[in-house]
């Protein structure tokens, strides 16, 4: 996968489709159910590359599925030698420039979507057949119902249903990202040794070990249609001293979250950024609990991330900007 923001996409999350849209294929629901068995019982390795914004990356990956634990292990072969290990969707430790990064993603839920509510956001379809890193794929489209989420192009493969190419496109049909293997072997399962973290991966503390107090001051006068609450926590940030509430949403295939810390001063300047797919985009606000800054950062059109921030209220009362 990719540093830090292609995580959840590779490493998490699974598919089944119990039911289907109106406008959606059969043959594409039968794709995505063989794809939601692979990534939950076939071991494999392989190495892949990943593009954003023109630039490449390219990384080597042990999955390996035994006695109902998927364990995985993902190295950057280019650039810094970054690194993650994961245990059944939980990071165990990480290198680098992840360490920060991934060890929030540790705290948030797995993704599980759901294709019966994910079929009333998306269109899915079968587009043809192609080759990938020279094996047999079907290519499997989902295409969004509104101007809120993103395109997804799934090349899975024929043999196994491991997802061997994945593209993401905006609405005018343009790459924002681009994740492809250029060799996989699904014979012969990694081992222990492969498996095996490296010196320079650190752990992750596990937050859940503790009980997390949820973020319940907080609430949106609007989300985009589809997209709900799937977790939300309060934490202390130890570099600036202050408490953060986090919540995530979700609509069944795409995520953001949205944070909020207290601010004083001038502190907090308004912000928008685009990273390929991913977007952060920063308010600051008045509310009846003082100024905060709200920030949105997910892969969603940045207009819907804008429009999100500038939603969030304090639970108890209306926020005011």
């Amino acid at each position: 996968m990719r540093a830090p923001t292609l995580l959840p996409l590779l490493l998490g999350g699974c598919l089944s489709v119990p039911a289907l849209a109106a406008n959606s294929s059969t043959d594409a629901a039968d794709w995505l159910n063989r794809l939601a068995k692979a990534e939950q019982q076939q071991s494999y390795q392989g190495t892949f590359v990943y593009e954003r914004n023109g630039s490449f990356s390219t990384h080597d990956i042990w999955h390996r599925v035994q006695e109902g634990k998927v364990r995985e292990r993902l190295l950057q072969l280019d650039g810094p030698a970054l690194e993650v290990v994961r245990v059944d969707g939980r990071t165990q430790c990480v290198s680098g420039a992840l360490a920060r990064g991934v060890g929030n993603a540790a705290q948030s839920s797995p993704r599980v979507l759901d294709p019966l509510k994910l079929m009333n956001w998306y269109d899915l379809s079968v587009a043809g057949r192609s080759r990938v890193a020279g094996r047999e794929v079907e290519i499997i489209t989902l295409r969004p119902r509104d101007q809120h989420r993103y395109a997804f192009e799934l090349h899975l493969d024929r043999q196994s249903g491991l997802p061997l190419k994945s593209l993401l496109l905006n609405d005018k049909e343009q790459l924002l990202e681009r994740f492809q293997f250029t060799r996989l072997e699904t014979d012969k399962a990694p081992d222990d040794a492969q498996l095996q973290p490296s010196s320079n991966c650190k752990p992750v503390a596990q937050a859940t070990q503790q009980v997390a107090e949820a973020a319940s001051g907080w609430r949106s006068d609007w989300l985009p249609p589809g997209f709900e609450l799937v977790n939300s926590a309060v934490r202390k940030d130890p570099e600036h001293k202050s408490t953060v509430s986090s919540l995530m949403y979700d609509d069944g295939l795409a995520r953001f979250s949205v944070f909020l810390e207290p601010v004083a001063g001038n502190s907090g300047i308004d912000a928008r950024t685009q990273l390929g797919p991913t977007v952060a985009v920063s308010r600051r606000l008045t509310t009846p609990k003082g100024d905060v800054v709200v920030t949105v950062v997910g892969e969603i059109p940045i207009g819907t991330a804008e429009r999100v921030a500038l939603s969030m209220r304090a639970q108890d009362a209306h926020a005011s900007q």
